[in-house]
C-alpha cells in the first residue's frame, strides 16, 4: 500500500499571494509572521501583515531566519510566538523560513526541543499550530512537504524529520514573488528542485503518483531552469519552475530523498554551503555511482528532460542524461567543492563523520544502489574536485 499526503489548500498562479489574509482569516486571529531580513528589504513581510490586517488577523513577525535553518532559529521564533499569544503561523521566504515555521508549529504543542524529534524519540501528540506557507524560492517545495530541515548547533548535525503533522495546512506559490531571486540563488534553488525530482524518482520508495510527479517536475525544469537564471523577469519560466519545485516535494515527499541529500547536509551542516549548491556538487558523481542499479529509469528520466534522447537505447540515453547534468552545473556556474573554498584537509579531518552522519540521515539506504561507509567517504573525495567537464569521474 502507498499513502501520499500534500497540504489541505494549495493555491498557485500570479498573484495568489492576494488570498494570503482570507487563508489567514479561516485559521486564526493573531499570526506570528516567520521570515527573513531579505524578505523584509523586499516589503514582502510588510505585503503579509497588510492582506493579514485586512482581513482582521493581528501579526508579529520574527525575520531573523538566514540561509540555513538552525534550532536556534526556531527557539526563538517559538518564544515570540507564545509570549505574543499568536495562534497562527505565516511562513514567506525560502526553504529556511518554511523550515522553522514548521519546526515552531509542532514543538509549539508538542513540547520540547526540535531536536527531541529526531528520529522519533519525541512522539508528535497534539496538532501543530496552523500554518501558511508561502515560498519565495522556487527550490525546497518545502510548502507541500511533511520534512524539516533543521541544523543541531551543538554537534553540526543537519537534522531532517518526517512527520504528516508538518505539513502545512496551506500552501501559496506564487511565481512572481521568485522574480527577485538572484541568478546564484535561482541555480542553486533550481538544481535543488531537479535533485528531489530525479531522487523520487529512482527512490526505493517510488510509487506512480510521485512517478508522474517526479517527471512532470524533470521535465519542465529541463527547459526553464537555464532562462529563470539567465533572464530572472521572464515570468512564464518563473511560474514553471515555481509548479515543478512544488510537484518535485511533493514527490519526494511521499517517496523519499536518496543518496545526493544524505552527503548533501553534512556539507551544509559542517561547511555551511547552500543546500542547493552542495546537492548539485554531488548529483553527477552519484549518478555515476548509480548507475548500473538504475538504468532503465535513468533512461527515462533523461527522455524526459530532453526529447534528444527518446530514440536512444537505455543505456545510452542514461550516459547522455548524466553529461546533460554536469553540463547544467557548468552553464549554471555550480562549483566543485574546492573551488566553493573547503579546505582539503578539514574535509579529511571530518569525513567519517559525514559519512556516518550522512548513513544515519536514512537517506542513502533509499538509492538504487545502497553505499557502504567507505564508498561515501570515497564520493566525497571524488566530489571535492570534481570536473564537471570529463567523462567518468566515478569509477
Amino acid at each position: 500500500m502507498n499513502e501520499f499526503r500534500v497540504p489541505p489548500v494549495i493555491l498557485y498562479g500570479r498573484g495568489s499571494l492576494s488570498q494570503a489574509g482570507d487563508q489567514a482569516a479561516s485559521l486564526g486571529r493573531r499570526a506570528l509572521i516567520i521570515s527573513d531580513r531579505v524578505m523584509e528589504k523586499l516589503g514582502y513581510v510588510k505585503r503579509c501583515e497588510q492582506l493579514l490586517d485586512q482581513a482582521g488577523v493581528s501579526s508579529v513577525s520574527y525575520p531573523d531566519v538566514n540561509s540555513e535553518t538552525t534550532d536556534q532559529h526556531v527557539a526563538e521564533a517559538l518564544e515570540i510566538l507564545q509570549q505574543e499569544k499568536c495562534d497562527l503561523l505565516v511562513a514567506i521566504g525560502g526553504g529556511s523560513c518554511l523550515d522553522a515555521a514548521k519546526a515552531v508549529s509542532i514543538v509549539a504543542k508538542n513540547g520540547g526541543y526540535i531536536r527531541d524529534y529526531m528520529g522519533g524519540k519525541r512522539a508528535i501528540i497534539h496538532p501543530p499550530v496552523p500554518m501558511i506557507a508561502i515560498p519565495t524560492t522556487a527550490g525546497t517545495g518545502s510548502e507541500v512537504t511533511s520534512a524539516v530541515v533543521v541544523t543541531n548547533t551543538t554537534n553540526d548535525v543537519k537534522m531532517m524529520i518526517k512527520h504528516p503533522a508538518f505539513i502545512p495546512k496551506v500552501a501559496i506559490v506564487d511565481p512572481v514573488l521568485t522574480v527577485s531571486s538572484p541568478p546564484h540563488v535561482t541555480a542553486a534553488t533550481g538544481i535543488d528542485a531537479l535533485c528531489h525530482a530525479v531522487e523520487a524518482y529512482l527512490s526505493r520508495r517510488a510509487q506512480p503518483v510521485t512517478d508522474s510527479l517526479a517527471l512532470s517536475s524533470i521535465r519542465l525544469i529541463g527547459r526553464n531552469i537555464r532562462t529563470a537564471y539567465k533572464n530572472g523577469s521572464d515570468l512564464e519560466a518563473r511560474e514553471h519552475m515555481a509548479i515543478a519545485a512544488m510537484q518535485a516535494g511533493m514527490a519526494f515527499s511521499n517517496a523519499s530523498v536518496c543518496l545526493v541529500h544524505g552527503m548533501s547536509r553534512p556539507i551544509g551542516a559542517v561547511f555551511h554551503v547552500p543546500h542547493g549548491i552542495s546537492n548539485a556538487m554531488l548529483l553527477p558523481a552519484v549518478l555515476e555511482f548509480s548507475k548500473e542499479a538504475c538504468i532503465e529509469r535513468l533512461a527515462a528520466i533523461g527522455r524526459v528532460y530532453c526529447d534528444d534522447l527518446k530514440a536512444l537505447a537505455d543505456e545510452r540515453a542514461a550516459d547522455e542524461f548524466v553529461s546533460m547534468i554536469k553540463q547544467l552545473c557548468l552553464d549554471l556556474n555550480i562549483p566543485n567543492m574546492k573551488e566553493q573554498g573547503i579546505d582539503r584537509a578539514k574535509l579529511e579531518q571530518v569525513v567519517d563523520k559525514m559519512a556516518a552522519d550522512a548513513l544515519e540521515s536514512g537517506s542513502p539506504a533509499m538509492n538504487p544502489r545502497i553505499p557502504t561507509h567507505a564508498e561515501i567517504v570515497e564520493l566525497y573525495r571524488v566530489c571535492y574536485d570534481y570536473n564537471f567537464q570529463s567523462i567518468g569521474n566515478y569509477e
